[in-house]
């Protein structure tokens, strides 16, 4: 009987010695210092919670207890995404902007920024990543003002930087064009090409004249 016992005993110190090196064994990359916190569970075993990827671990201490808080707030370690299909998502309590557009963003947090004003959040479609972008970069504009120093006789190009390729009957739509105040049409009064408008010249319907002011206004 006693031999039956102590056989009995032997297997299960094997059994818990398995155990035990299965756990150390699970553990190991866990980082024990400041962002880990040590648990017992019912069973006695021993288990470490680790605060990481945008989770934020905050210890308070008293005489008598040691409270550990979890809470969101730090700096992602991993590529991170919310999934919200048939979800709603949506933040609360968030502050109405009244103020001016940055002009000079920064990438830093709101703890460490020098810049001022506000940006706009954007999704890049390619990676679903989150950016942010200066209220000009969306929108913006160019206004050319240009002089015609002699009378003409042809078409004539006024320079116009940043002007781009702009198609029939979409983009154009954001073109506008006036001689001395006049607006003028597009394709007919006038043509746009990347970074210049032509103004069609013409003796009897479109004259250029020695003074006459070209104004072109392009909202990006």
């Amino acid at each position: 009987m006693m031999k039956t016992k102590s056989l009995k005993f032997a297997l299960c110190a094997t059994v818990l010695l398995g155990v035990t090196a299965a756990n150390a064994q699970a553990t190991a990359d866990v980082n024990k210092g400041a962002k880990a916190v040590k648990v017992v569970d019912n069973k006695g075993t021993i288990k470490y919670f680790q605060s990481s990827n945008g989770i934020t671990q905050i210890v308070n201490t008293t005489a008598d207890v040691t409270t550990t808080t979890w809470q969101l707030g730090g700096q992602l370690t991993n590529d991170t995404y919310i999934d919200a299909s048939g979800k709603v998502f949506g933040l609360d309590g968030l502050a109405l902007e009244t103020g001016a557009a940055s002009t000079n963003a920064t990438t830093a947090s709101v703890h460490g920024g020098t810049g001022t004003g506000w940006t706009l959040l954007v999704r890049d479609e390619a990676t679903g990543a989150t950016k942010k972008m200066k209220a000009e970069s969306l929108v913006s504009g160019i206004r050319v003002e240009y002089t015609q120093v002699a009378n003409a006789a042809a078409n004539v190009d006024v320079p116009v930087v940043g002007l781009p390729a702009l198609a029939a009957g979409t983009t154009d739509a954001k073109l506008f064009v006036f001689r001395n105040g006049i607006k003028l049409r597009t394709g007919t009064d006038f043509v746009a090409a990347a970074d210049k408008v032509t103004i069609t010249y013409s003796a009897a319907n479109l004259p250029m004249y020695a003074g006459d002011v070209i104004e072109i206004q392009y909202i990006k």
